[in-house]
């Protein structure tokens, strides 16, 4: 069994899909491109002089955004283009700022038959240039100036009103620097909004209330907002990683349709990667700054990511686009996914260990397998609310409940489909099902989950009890180490992705457990939890007697027939 849901987007290193040639998607791109080229001179780099040209992946990411549906409807509501450092953000969104305060960039008129979007200039442009600090627009907004300085083509063309930190445009056209507060921009209708470097919106700062500010006052007229960012710090819970987390979301299937849909341009380093071996750095540099032809990698980004000052998490931040972890994180996302193995089929009638962590509201449910053969990890079933918010959001899940008759049914799927040696279940939330219910189903279990005592149980493992509590603090360190090591696979299933991410250390009189990073945390790790139960069941399993009275069986019945 399968998951239905496919590999992680989070495991994506290019997130930005190819754009269609056959026509089958409209889009504005080609006359906003047309315009920019014609009117707008580069200001500095090795083109400086010359007609500005986009590169090929501008001019994706440019088809995408202006991309519309059959009646002339964006296809996508929300942009960010998260990039490593130096690879033309700003350049771009000032670009983008200026295509918006005098370009075609909204749709006059579709000729169905010849596939073609024809544009109009916005009647009241009002651009806006958006961050929690001066400092953080400066790149953008000096971009702007040295694109329509004075007596420039666009300038004169369009009569701009040239100011340092404003612009204006006959009638009523304005493009400025937002960096008040997000109660001084409430009611604002904006017309397009780049929040420049997102990864720097944090709470501390009302970042999150400026987005919503921003989102909320570009909701009544139907404009669009870009983010520009470079990879954040988890630590500081900004807007950027919201965004991620949305959008990750929304490629999984999670977000539902009115939320709109979220454009991501993101080039990221292999999780893989040695950072040890300059020459696999130096080409996955390459790799990621293609498109940046101005960048000298050799000259440039490898003397910096290998200075004696440089710090290598911020070099991994900075130029491979990671980001940070949490110091509390109990397994890097990088080091989660380079034991990712998708195409690994668990085949009927394997077996296989499972392992359950139940919750009735709030938390998530989670059943997750381990196959005996070789350790593979597979999500059988992840049950939690269809969308998630950070906690300075508000808490929208407070009435949505698991589908316990959707969880039973999958349990019993997996009974039939496998030869189940091994299950322990938390008891908490499903008495019923793991005392009563679900024992009956399994008549193949090689070991219980409780085998003694005066309270022994097939499938119960309580997971209140100190002994317990014990036995997975002590789980939870042997599976760490051998994620490290990379001593199994797993099926790179997005949701078990999030919740292994979302796992911080706890320590306990035991040794190193794992929990929530904060106990109302919106974000879950039940089916990390189920992960390591379940490779504690397989274990269990391996050092049973039971399991190795078949495995001498299975030997000599080969060694008979050899």
């Amino acid at each position: 069994m399968r998951s239905s849901v496919s590999v992680s987007p989070a495991s994506r290193l290019d997130t930005l899909p190819p754009f269609p040639t056959d026509g089958s998607v409209l889009t504005l791109a080609p006359e906003i491109v047309r315009w920019a080229e014609s009117v707008l001179i580069q200001p500095n780099g090795p083109r400086a002089g010359k007609p500005f040209q986009f590169t090929p992946r501008q001019l994706r990411f440019l088809a995408w955004w202006y991309a519309v549906d059959e009646d002339g409807n964006w296809l996508f509501q929300h942009g960010v283009r998260r990039l490593p450092k130096g690879s033309g953000k700003s350049p771009f969104a000032a670009v983008l700022c200026l295509c918006e305060f005098c370009g075609p960039v909204r749709v006059r008129d579709i000729d169905h038959k010849r596939r073609i979007v024809v544009g109009k200039p916005v009647d009241m442009p009002w651009v806006q240039i958006v961050a929690t600090a001066e400092s953080q627009t400066t790149n953008t907004m000096r971009m702007v100036r040295a694109f329509a300085a004075k007596n420039s083509p666009i300038t004169v063309a369009y009569q701009l009103d040239v100011g340092k930190v404003k612009y204006y445009k006959p009638p009523e056209g304005t493009l400025e620097v937002i960096t008040s507060s997000y109660t001084a921009v409430e009611g604002a209708e904006a017309s397009f909004v780049v929040a420049d470097e997102t990864e720097w919106w944090t709470p501390a700062r009302n970042g999150h209330e400026l987005s919503s500010t921003l989102l909320d006052n570009l909701a009544k007229s139907g404009a669009r907002m870009l983010e520009t960012s470079n990879a954040w710090r988890p630590d500081d819970e900004s807007v950027a990683e919201a965004t991620w987390d949305a959008w990750v979301l929304q490629e999984e299937g999670l977000v539902v349709p009115e939320a709109g849909r979220i454009l991501y341009d993101a080039v990221i380093a292999r999780p893989d990667l040695n950072w040890q071996d300059r020459e696999a750095v130096r080409e996955e540099m390459r790799r990621i700054y293609a498109d940046a032809f101005w960048v000298d990698v050799d000259k440039g980004i490898m003397p910096r990511i290998y200075s004696p000052k440089a710090d290598l998490a911020e070099s991994k931040r900075k130029y491979g686009n990671l980001p940070t972890a949490d110091d509390e994180a109990w397994i890097l996302p990088e080091q989660w996914a380079a034991i990712r193995n998708p195409g690994r089929e668990v085949k009927p009638g394997e077996a296989i260990t499972l392992f359950f962590d139940g919750s009735k509201s709030r938390d998530a449910t989670a059943l997750i397998g381990c196959c005996m053969s070789d350790g593979h990890v597979f999500t059988l079933g992840v049950w939690e609310p269809i969308r998630h918010q950070r906690k300075h959001t508000g808490d929208p899940e407070k009435k949505w409940t698991v589908p316990v008759e959707d969880v039973d049914r999958v349990v019993r799927e997996a009974a039939e489909r496998y030869e189940v040696v091994g299950f322990f279940a938390d008891v908490k939330e499903f008495e019923s099902f793991v005392y009563i219910e679900w024992p009956e189903l399994f008549d193949k279990l090689l070991v219980w989950a409780v085998p003694g005592g005066k309270t022994p149980h097939k499938l119960a493992w309580d997971m209140r009890v100190g002994t317990v509590v014990r036995d997975f603090t002590k789980a939870a360190e042997l599976v760490h180490d051998e994620i490290i090591k990379r001593m199994f696979t797993h099926d790179d299933d997005p949701r078990l992705y999030r919740h292994v991410v979302a796992m911080r250390r706890r320590p306990n009189r035991w040794g190193m457990s794992v929990g929530k990073e904060q106990h109302d945390s919106p974000k879950k790790i039940d089916a990390g939890v189920a992960m390591i139960g379940a490779r504690h069941v397989r274990n269990v399993v391996l050092a049973s007697p039971e399991w190795q009275k078949r495995v001498r069986r299975m030997n000599n019945k080969a060694a008979f027939f050899s």
